[in-house]
């Protein structure tokens, strides 16, 4: 295997990077820049624990080289708070208690935002089926989808 430079902006910071010509971005966040929030659940794209936005497109960073992020803009879970400040959507998670093992929580969440700066003002199908990807255990959905609707409410200013 050879090591390739990529140079890419991660959560509003510029990032350069060595990475194997193989390695899938989830490893690269995980092992390389020390990004932990998205998960490994299957490694095959079937879960959404790895969910990340690639140039504002959601995708699943286990099915994602590495190097394929060159001069791309990557948005992870520890990109959604501004600073101590949470965002709306993880503020309603607590809230409504929408999650509990915590393992899909970044990835439902990242996936959220994706949805609500696409469609601000969803109805429950639409964020039902935008979540269908994202796989929970613990919780049901029927919380998470609460939160979401009331997230995207309270940033309507509804």
């Amino acid at each position: 295997m050879s090591s390739i430079k990529v140079s890419t902006t991660i959560n509003g910071d510029s990032v350069d990077f060595l990475c194997e010509t193989d390695e899938v971005l989830l490893d690269v966040l995980r092992d390389r820049l020390h990004l932990t929030g998205a998960k490994e659940g299957c490694g095959t794209g079937d879960c959404g624990a790895c969910s990340v936005t690639v140039n504002g497109r959601l995708v699943c960073s286990c099915l994602v080289l590495g190097a394929e992020v060159e001069g791309a803009e990557v948005n992870t879970i520890e990109g959604m708070a501004n600073g101590d400040a949470l965002h709306p959507l993880q503020r309603k998670f607590l809230e409504h208690a929408a999650l509990q093992c915590g393992i899909c929580t970044p990835g439902i969440l990242v996936a959220s935002k994706a949805l609500l700066e696409k469609n601000p003002d969803p109805t429950e199908t639409e964020v039902r089926y935008w979540l269908a990807g994202n796989l929970c255990r613990c919780t049901g959905y029927d919380k998470i989808i609460n939160a979401v609707m009331d997230a995207a409410a309270e940033m309507r200013g509804a």
